[in-house]
Parts: structure tokens; C-alpha cells; sequence
């Protein structure tokens, strides 16, 4: 048993990796969660959420049509996903949820519910909600199956950075068609191994519970909504109710007994009230769920947390000069993926764009949901795409590299990139020539030497690992943990705005 970065000896952990390091024999109980690819804005999740609705659109228009036979022949072709090793079986990655008929299962229960010929179920996550059998666990199967397609591209490009070995002739499994709506069997590249193929899953995607949640749901929405229609009749059959101030207190425990709390308890209730339901799904839409942080996942992976300083210092043991650049290139990148996550992800290295005319070194998605790189988006700075342009001189950089960076920019892609180089004689000409290329329209730039990356690790190694705090002597509630905000950064984009 070994984890991914360990069997294919990447020298990297967890903290400074893109996908999930997982054990290549058993399972880490984290979940594949539809609702996080929502909010995805690169190509990659947009495909993913092409996928995911135009699959699920297909089987509901099925199930309302009561096409049975085009129902099967949708979800007939569900798996267990092994090969992700992700959710809760114990030993050995196998079967779980439905077992080895898991499509025909789910179309049944689909076929018969209520909820979904009703319209009250719209999207996959629904079906946690109000299909008996189904639950997180099942969600995240279903969801690995239908973006197997984007995973298997996102595998070879892991395995691509980091020398991964493919074999050839590797049978894909189902891949899930958005155009044709049917599924395609085909054969592909993948890592196996020990014998068992394997697909890698991004952080970003994976969560430890669903961001749609049925207690949440049942307690926090339908639960009130009933408690306010019995107050309403002030049904004092209902047993124990509570006169203040001319209003009728219902407990919940007396709606859990007059109207059960399991699943087809549930659904029955929200039949009868679908927009109860239909107000939590708008409300949790407005609200992108948080990725797992380096700490939870540590714990959850028993995974160490990213060592920062051991990454910095990774960096500045470097030679400045061209026959380190790609030991600089990878050093950089390690502790820039880590420094930055969740902000930035689903890195990549040297990247092709104009038909591969022009080579990006390393690029990232911007998935901010605040702090400095949401700050970009809201001050429409265009950062859908972070770049970095890695440069072991061991001289100044000038105005070529800086042209060279710019040159990357564009309003489709992204406007803002950082310049990692080792030092400068004249740091403040080179700022006045980012401010330049910035007065001029061409993109924001902000340079970072070895100095300021020293910086940018003490405000992260701050933040995570604050001055203790003497909890016996305190008389008030203790202090919150401060979160890093690159203070940094903030303060060169402050110098590029003049």
C-alpha cells in the first residue's frame, strides 16, 4: 500500500499536489461533489458541467416520457469507480452503494419516483434528497461516471507533469457523450498501477460531505415551514404547545412524531410543499461551497501539512543559471501550488497556447472564493487563468521578460501573472516598468524575488501557526486564527495602480 505520490516517487505530498494523493489499494473517504463543479469557471469544469446536465436532462426527460427502456439504457452503464479510490470502502477499493447493479437500480427508483416525474427533482444532487438508497456516496459514483471523460484528460496531464508512466490499450469505461447523448466505449492512456488502473481526482472537486444536505435541509427549512403551518391551526391535539404572547410554540420533536424524519417522510412533505425545497436549492446555489482546506485533508488523508519553509528553502538551494532553470521551474511551482491553494488550482506546466507557438510555464485556474485573487475578479482585473513565468537568472530581469509574460495575457484567458526571478539590483525600475506595461493596457505584473518569497512564506506560516494562545488566563472568548490575504500582493497591485 502506498499513496500515489510514494508508489510513483514524486518526492512531492499532499500540500503541493493538484489532485487528490490517494492510496493506490484502498479508499480515502472524501466525495466526488456535483455542487463544487458549478462553480468551476475554467473550460475543464465547464465541460464537466456540460456533462452533468446534459446526462441527468436525459435521464429525466426519459423518466417523465416513462421511456423505460431509454432509462436503462442511461444509467445501465454506471460502475463503482474504483479506480478514483475515494468514499468509504474498507480495505481494498470495491463495490459499494448498489453494488454490481447499480444502473438498473437507480433507473428503477427513478422510474418510480414521484419526485422526479413531478419535477421536484432537477439535477443529480436532487436525488440524494428524495430517492431512497441513495446518498453522498452514490452522488459522487454517479458524478465520477459521468465526467469520466474530463478525468481521464485530467489523469494524462497529471501524469504528464510529473512523469507519470501510461500504459497503452487501457479500457477506458463508459464515457459519457454530451453531443450524442449516448455513451462510448473505447480504449485509453491511464497509470496502472500493480495492475489496476487508476484516475486522478482534482482537490477542487472533493469534499468531505455534500453541499446540498438533507438534514440541513430537513431541520432548517422543512421543519420550520411545518412548525409555523401547526401553529397557524393551533392544533392542540399536537400535543404540547406553549402560549407566549398570543403565539403557539410547536417543538420539533413533535413534527418528527406527527410527521416522521426519514427519507420518505421527507419527500412526501416536500411533495406537498415543493417550494420549501425549491427556496433551499435557490438559496444553497448562491453560495459556492469551500474546498477542503490543507488541513482537512490532512486529517482525512493522514497526510502531512504543507512544510512551507522546506519548500522555500527548496527554492533558494537552487543555482541561479541556465542549467538549474527546470529545478528552479519545479522548486518554484511546488511552494507557489501550496502558498496559494484553494485560491489557485489545477495547475499546469508549460503549457501550449497559440497552436503552440508560445509556451506558458506554468499556469493556474483562479477559483478564489475571496481574499487577493477574488479582489482581481471584482476589480475586473481578467484573471480567469494565473500565470507565472519562472526566470533562474543570474542576472536582472528586463523588459524582454517582462514583454515575454504580457505577451501571455489576453482578455479571454487572463491579465494578471507573476514574475518569479532571484533578485534584482534595481528593484524599483523594474516596478516602474510593470506599471508601465500596466498604464498601456497590456496586463498586471508583479515580480517576485527570492526576498519576497521569503516574505510571502512568513505571512502564510503566520497565519497557519499563530503565538500560541494562553487559554488559562483569558477572560474573554480566545482570539479568532488569522487567515493570510498575500498582503504582498496587495501592496504591488496597490505600486502597479501608481
Amino acid at each position: 500500500m502506498a499513496r500515489v505520490s510514494e508508489y510513483y516517487r514524486l518526492g512531492r505530498t499532499q500540500g503541493t499536489l493538484d489532485f487528490v494523493d490517494v492510496d493506490t489499494v484502498n479508499d480515502i473517504q472524501v466525495y466526488v461533489d456535483p455542487g463544487s463543479i458549478r462553480y468551476l469557471e475554467d473550460d475543464w469544469g465547464k465541460q464537466c458541467l456540460k456533462m452533468l446536465e446534459t446526462f441527468f436532462d436525459s435521464v429525466l426527460d426519459s423518466v417523465r416520457s416513462n421511456d423505460k427502456r431509454r432509462t436503462v439504457s442511461l444509467l445501465s452503464q454506471l460502475r463503482e469507480p474504483n479506480e478514483t479510490h475515494l468514499g468509504i470502502s474498507r480495505g481494498p477499493s470495491a463495490g459499494r452503494g448498489f453494488g454490481s447493479k447499480m444502473g438498473a437500480a437507480f433507473a428503477q427508483k427513478l422510474a418510480e419516483s414521484e419526485a422526479a416525474k413531478s419535477g421536484l427533482i432537477q439535477d443529480l444532487e436532487d436525488t440524494a434528497f428524495f430517492i431512497d438508497g441513495v446518498d453522498m456516496d452514490i452522488v459522487s459514483d454517479v458524478t465520477t461516471n459521468i465526467i469520466r471523460g474530463p478525468l481521464i484528460a485530467y489523469t494524462q496531464q497529471m501524469a504528464d507533469i510529473f512523469n507519470i508512466p501510461l500504459e497503452e490499450d487501457v479500457v477506458s469505461g463508459p464515457v459519457w457523450n454530451p453531443t450524442t447523448l449516448e455513451w462510448e466505449n473505447g480504449y485509453t492512456q491511464l497509470p496502472v498501477p500493480d495492475g489496476n488502473k487508476l484516475l486522478l481526482v482534482p482537490k477542487m472537486i472533493v469534499r468531505r460531505s455534500m453541499h446540498m444536505s438533507r438534514n440541513e435541509y430537513y431541520r432548517n427549512h422543512l421543519v420550520p415551514v411545518l412548525q409555523e403551518e401547526e401553529a397557524k391551526v393551533a392544533l392542540r391535539g399536537l400535543a404540547e404547545t406553549v402560549r407566549s404572547r398570543r403565539k403557539v410554540r410547536v417543538t420539533k420533536k413533535l413534527i418528527a412524531e406527527k410527521y416522521g424524519s426519514t427519507k420518505p417522510d421527507v419527500t412526501r412533505e416536500t411533495l406537498k410543499r415543493p417550494s420549501v425545497y425549491e427556496h433551499y436549492r435557490a438559496i444553497k446555489r448562491q453560495v459556492a461551497p469551500q474546498p477542503l482546506s490543507h488541513e482537512e485533508l490532512s486529517l482525512t488523508s493522514a497526510t502531512p501539512m504543507p512544510d512551507y519553509e522546506q519548500l522555500l528553502e527548496a527554492v533558494l538551494a537552487v543555482p541561479s543559471g541556465k542549467p538549474d532553470a527546470t529545478r528552479y521551474h519545479d522548486a518554484v511551482e511546488s511552494l507557489l501550488t501550496a502558498i496559494f491553494y484553494p485560491s489557485l488550482s489545477m495547475s499546469d506546466k508549460e503549457s501550449n497556447i497559440h497552436d503552440g507557438r508560445k509556451r506558458i510555464d506554468i499556469s493556474y485556474t483562479n477559483t478564489a472564493r475571496d481574499g487577493f485573487f477574488r479582489y482581481l475578479t471584482r476589480h475586473r482585473i481578467q484573471s480567469r487563468y494565473v500565470f507565472v513565468e519562472c526566470k533562474n537568472y543570474g542576472k536582472d530581469v528586463t523588459n524582454p521578460e517582462l514583454d515575454q509574460l504580457s505577451s501571455r495575457f489576453s482578455t479571454l484567458r487572463g491579465q494578471f501573472g507573476i514574475l518569479a526571478c532571484r533578485s534584482f539590483k534595481d528593484k524599483d525600475l523594474f516596478l516602474r516598468r510593470c506599471r508601465d506595461t500596466a498604464s498601456d493596457g497590456r496586463g498586471y505584473v508583479v515580480a517576485l524575488d527570492d526576498e519576497d518569497l521569503k516574505r510571502l512564506v512568513a505571512d502564510v506560516v503566520a497565519a497557519v501557526n499563530p503565538e500560541p494562545v494562553d487559554f488559562e488566563n483569558l477572560e474573554t472568548a480566545p482570539p479568532s486564527r488569522p487567515v493570510s490575504d498575500y498582503p504582498l500582493l496587495h501592496e504591488r497591485l496597490k505600486q502597479l495602480h501608481g
